[in-house]
Formats: structure tokens, C-alpha cells, sequence
């Protein structure tokens, strides 16, 4: 699946995950939602990140049917809501609103009620075929030691806040070393990051736009990264990110940006 556009990281289990990926958190479903998927895959996106909670999935769905594009040219993820009982139906709901047969990734969105109790319904889901890789978003390093304590199948990515000011080293090490890739989502600081100024002296040097160093900062580290839009030139804008690197010193000033201390944490305020 990788090419020069649009290149991939191997997960655990042997799928391919494209490296940037267009989310749709907060875009209401309708013609804003199936528009932005549609730019996307039309600008040559290759992933599309949803959610049960974003209650945007049918969007999303009509986008995907509506491009032509061919269902195994396309990585689509989706998360288990976890007030929700069971993964299992949940997902098969999911699958209904997209109008596939099965999900590329499957995760839980966050650890509501303990990081342990889901994970038997989302190995069921992989089992069954509804989804080919199963993960989690918003674990703790502890919460991952966890899981693998009772996990017949550990998940194969972790999707977390991730950017210069949220550089969770710790956290991005644990998951290393359980062979989990970490995914990171609100890359630009959920906007705030485009006015820093280190960011934008990164930016003019290289002559390009701060979302775009942003999102540099993740993939060059072999992170994969979800950037959500609504404007059809920025989500071009943001997959022109392959075609130049970041320095050292870059890299260094980016990262001292830091302020989670390293943190093995995912979040410094959960919301559940």
C-alpha cells in the first residue's frame, strides 16, 4: 500500500498503517463531513480516522462509496464508544452506517471503566472479521502493562495527544517496547500550535506552513498522524509533508517545546 505519496508504518500484526491520516472529530455529520472525505481521498488520502462518538460514521460511509475508490486502497479506522456494553455490536452498528464489511482498525476510544473489561469484545471483533488490527487511544504506559496482563492479542496501536508541547517520551517508549505504535491525534494543538513562534521560525526557514512542520514532527519519527479539516486546500496542504525533512536542530527546538516532562501519561486531565 505505501508509495512515495503516501507512505505506511508496519503494525504488529503485519498491517500496513498509512502515515497520515484525514480525522473527522468534530465535523457534523452531513455535507461538511462526506465533503472533506471526499477532498480527501480525492487529493490521494489513503486514511480516514472516525468514531462511534463522533457520530459521523454514515458520512463517512457515503464519502467512501461516492469517491470509487477501491475499499482495500483505503485504511479506515473507527472507535468502540465505551459507555457502550459490547464491542462486538457496537461495531457491527459501525459497519452498518460505513457500509463495509470490516474496518481496517478498530479502537477503544478511551479506558472508561478500567483498561481491561472491552478488550475480550475487541479481540471477539478482529476474530469475527469485522476489523483486520484492533488498538486503544488514551492509555497510560500503566494502563498498557495492564491489558497485557489478560490480552490474548495486544492492541497494535495506541492513539494519543502528541505534538511538541505534548512529547510524551515515556509513554512513546512503553509503547515501543510492547511493539504498540503510537498514533497521534490533535497534532496542532488542536490550533494553538500555528501561532508559536518556534514553530513558525521552523516554518519560514523551510518555506513551508507550521501545520506542515507540525505534522512533519510526528512522521518523521515514525509516528502516524491524524490532522483533521474541513477546507479542502488545507487538507491538500497538510499531505504535502514527504517531500522535506526537518533538521536536527529543528527537531531539538520542536522538542523543547515539551511541557508533559516526558510524561508516560496519555492525558494530563481525562475526561471520562
Amino acid at each position: 500500500m505505501s508509495t512515495d505519496r503516501n507512505p505506511t508504518t508496519r503494525l504488529a500484526d503485519g498491517a500496513e498503517i498509512p502515515l497520515l491520516g484525514l480525522g473527522v472529530w468534530q465535523v457534523p455529520d452531513g455535507p461538511e463531513c462526506v465533503n472533506a472525505v471526499r477532498w480527501a481521498l480525492e487529493l490521494g488520502y489513503t486514511h480516514i480516522d472516525t468514531a462511534q462518538a463522533y457520530r459521523n460514521e454514515r458520512s463517512v460511509g457515503t464519502a467512501l462509496k461516492d469517491s470509487g475508490v477501491d475499499r482495500d486502497k483505503v485504511f479506515v479506522t473507527t472507535k468502540f464508544l465505551p459507555s457502550g456494553d459490547d464491542p462486538v455490536a457496537a461495531i457491527e452498528q459501525s459497519l452498518r452506517r460505513l457500509g463495509l464489511d470490516f474496518v481496517d482498525l478498530y479502537i477503544i476510544h478511551w479506558p472508561q471503566g478500567g483498561p481491561t473489561w472491552a478488550w475480550p469484545g475487541m479481540e471477539r471483533a478482529r476474530e469475527r472479521g469485522y476489523a483486520r488490527s484492533i488498538g486503544v487511544s488514551n492509555f497510560s504506559a500503566a494502563e498498557l502493562e495492564s491489558l497485557a496482563q489478560t490480552a490474548q492479542v495486544m492492541p497494535v496501536v495506541n492513539q494519543v495527544h502528541f505534538n511538541p508541547t505534548a512529547y510524551r517520551r515515556g509513554l512513546l517508549e512503553a509503547c515501543r517496547q510492547r511493539d504498540v505504535a503510537l498514533e497521534a491525534y490533535s497534532p496542532l494543538g488542536t490550533g494553538r500550535l500555528l501561532s508559536d513562534p518556534t514553530v513558525g521560525a521552523v516554518a519560514a526557514r523551510l518555506a513551508c506552513s507550521p501545520a506542515q512542520v507540525l505534522l512533519r514532527w510526528c512522521v518523521q519519527r515514525g509516528v502516524p498522524v491524524v490532522a483533521k479539516s474541513t477546507h479542502r486546500d488545507r487538507i491538500d496542504a497538510n499531505r504535502q509533508i514527504f517531500d522535506f525533512e526537518l533538521s536536527d536542530e529543528d527537531l531539538a527546538r520542536l522538542d523543547a517545546l515539551d511541557r508533559t516532562g516526558g510524561t508516560t501519561a496519555a492525558n494530563e486531565h481525562p475526561w471520562w
